[in-house]
């Protein structure tokens, strides 16, 4: 039989031109140049990123796993993608940087593709709230037992402060969530099903997300349509279930633009609310107000917490909230990224300043078979500027605006 040639354990593979990122070249060096700051500033050669939110901050590139590992090596002088055979030229046309691609032809290669970026290192910045047991033992397996560093708090400190470009992504988002929550809004009806609600609300968003951003690719744009019981959690599926006159609604709209966040939330009624579920209702859309008030440069997370938990409790509501009352925007999505040092929480002392982006989103749950049972959310982004804040969401919220007629 005539030899074959050896199959490659990892290669480059420029298939095509460069695409077309969500942010300039110039926004990618300078995230990186920060990145660098804080590594030279700690003592860390290297970097290995491994979680999605972060390889697409750098690099531009959001890779599906599919159960494959991925990962992003940075060093003060090189930043590689390394990307699974499967992907093709993909991952190096959506990266601002270089890629490399392991195959599968032998257990292990992800690894020694990364060791060719790597070198010898003696200490390797890692995630710790990502990498798993499993491939932190790797790690110091195949990169000849480096101190591991955790980088993931850098990161996120990095990502919580927004550049003008990245703005101006969000409130494109913004406005799309806008969109998407007009077309929920006309295809309630009873009879209609949560699926088929939530579906004209998706196929807006991503119509318009194609319309605005030709070049980027168009990919996890969601809804959560909720009615009746189903709203009691802010993350509860779509169902199959038909509306009902009289139901509570709740609308949750999610264009994803290059894995960027955006949302709108919102309480309606099918008909006429009761007297109960009107006054928790409004209840919710004050506490919404008052923290919307609340939000500016110079307060803590805690601190607006604090307030609207005194409103709460003066509405004898305060036992109901679900949880807290906002979080910041960015790379992420339900399956990937947070950054949880901006979250509107009790425990969170972080001070908001300008280029912070966060939502306000206070939610009440009220149990099945007691008087207004339900989920009441509204929600909100904001940005903090030097002048104040910018409120991206135009979508009326409250009674006045969103109780649905049934005829």
């Amino acid at each position: 039989m005539p030899e074959t040639a050896p199959r490659p354990e990892h290669f480059t593979f420029h298939n095509g031109q460069k695409a077309t990122l969500p942010f300039s070249h110039a926004e990618y060096a300078a995230r990186l140049s920060g990145l660098r700051e804080r590594m030279a500033t700690h003592d860390i050669p290297a970097v290995l990123l491994t979680s999605m939110h972060n390889v697409a901050y750098y690099t531009g590139f959001l890779y599906c796993s599919f159960g494959r590992p991925y990962a992003c090596v940075i060093t003060s002088e090189r930043c590689v993608t390394v990307s699974a055979n499967i992907d093709g030229g993909q991952p190096w046309r959506r990266s601002h940087t270089e890629n490399v691609v392991y195959s599968d032809w032998r257990r292990g290669n992800f690894w020694r593709a990364v060791r060719a970026q790597i070198g010898a290192t003696r200490r390797l910045g890692i995630e710790s709230d990502h990498m798993t047991l499993q491939l932190r033992q790797a790690a110091l397996d195949w990169l000849d037992n480096p101190e591991l560093v955790d980088i993931a708090d850098a990161c996120m400190q990095q990502r919580m402060l927004k550049s003008p470009e990245e703005l101006s992504l969000i409130r494109a988002g913004a406005r799309i969530a806008d969109l998407g929550g007009e077309a929920i809004r006309a295809a309630i009806r009873p009879g209609a099903r949560e699926l088929d609600v939530a579906q004209a609300g998706r196929e807006r968003m991503e119509r318009e997300i194609a319309e605005v951003f030709p070049e980027l690719e168009v990919r996890d744009t969601w809804v959560w349509f909720q009615s009746g019981l189903n709203t009691d959690g802010a993350h509860n599926p779509v169902t199959t279930r038909r509306l009902q006159a009289g139901d509570i609604l709740s609308l949750n709209t999610f264009p994803m633009i290059a894995g960027y966040y955006t949302a709108l939330e919102r309480t309606l009624f099918l008909g006429e609310p009761d007297v109960a579920a009107r006054r928790i209702w409004e209840a919710n859309v004050a506490a919404h107000e008052l923290g919307l008030s609340l939000i500016r440069s110079g307060v803590s997370c805690a601190d607006i917490c604090a307030a609207i938990n005194a409103h709460l409790a003066d509405c004898n509501l305060l036992q109901y909230r679900a949880f807290g009352y906002g979080h910041s925007f960015g790379v992420l999505s339900y399956y990937y990224g947070r950054e949880a040092g901006l979250e509107l929480r009790e425990d969170v002392t972080t001070v908001l300043q300008p280029g912070m982006v966060v939502s306000m989103e206070p939610m009440l749950t009220i149990p099945e078979r007691q008087p207004g049972a339900g989920g009441y959310r509204e929600h909100d982004i904001l940005v903090l500027t030097d002048g104040g804040t910018e409120n991206l969401t135009q979508f009326a919220f409250g009674p006045q605006h969103n109780i649905i007629a049934t005829g």
